[in-house]
């Protein structure tokens, strides 16, 4: 729930920037219920708000979201079904939910991962809603402190995860490849290239059984 809180927050202040921008009302809203993805929409609405094309937009967005694919590699042993299932409950990735259902040994609770995406999902398309129809209420988001929201987010969900010390190793590193590069590489190429850190996780603990399995056996109920 409060990464909820915080989504909602984040939305609205995306939909008052985009209506800002030139977006209808609409156009925000649905933006937002279809991507789910902060860092894509913030990337993709100030390249378009500076008079950048929509491809270069949409490419920018998609190279933010590059991370997901090694999330998915992580994640997809956890998953049941077959392909397209696994597509499927894929898409109820985000970063605080992956965070969260990850168990610290290489699986993944598929029930905390869904259960945690819908409350953060329902939060985000409120707060989509009410920020492209409060837009002059809410004009100066700046003011209202709601810019330092997004990197607040992605700290509560690094210390969450700092409690394995694996991964403070990972953390730490990430953080050396992303200082080295600032001065070096376009802004946001030091942040995904610091993604490479995460390489460490390939030694760790083999995935277990899909989740519940090994509990219901151990009850006779499978």
């Amino acid at each position: 729930m409060p990464y909820g809180a915080v989504a909602l927050v984040l939305a609205l202040s995306f939909s008052v920037l985009a209506v800002n921008a030139g977006f209808t009302p609409l156009q925000a809203v649905v933006t937002s219920a279809l991507v789910f993805a902060g860092s894509a929409q913030f990337t993709a609405l100030t390249i378009v708000a500076g008079g950048g094309s929509i491809p270069a937009a949409l490419s920018a967005a998609a190279l933010m979201h590059s991370r997901f694919l090694a999330m998915g590699v992580a994640l997809a042993p956890s998953l049941t079904g077959g392909r397209l299932r696994r597509a499927v409950e894929g898409q109820a990735v985000v970063d605080s939910s992956w965070a969260l259902a990850n168990r610290g040994d290489g699986t993944f609770d598929r029930g905390l991962l869904f259960g945690t995406t819908l409350p953060q999902y329902v939060a985000w398309t409120t707060g989509a809603v009410v920020g492209a129809f409060s837009g002059d209420v809410l004009a100066d988001t700046e003011r209202l402190g709601l810019d330092a929201l997004f990197p607040t987010f992605f700290v509560a969900i690094l210390l969450a995860e700092l409690r394995q010390p694996r991964a403070r190793v990972v953390a730490a590193l990430g953080a050396g490849i992303a200082i080295a590069l600032v001065p070096l590489a376009p802004p946001g190429v030091p942040v995904l290239a610091a993604g490479a850190a995460a390489l460490l996780g390939l030694g760790a603990a083999r995935p277990g059984p899909v989740d519940g399995a090994g509990d219901d056996a151990a009850r006779g109920d499978g």
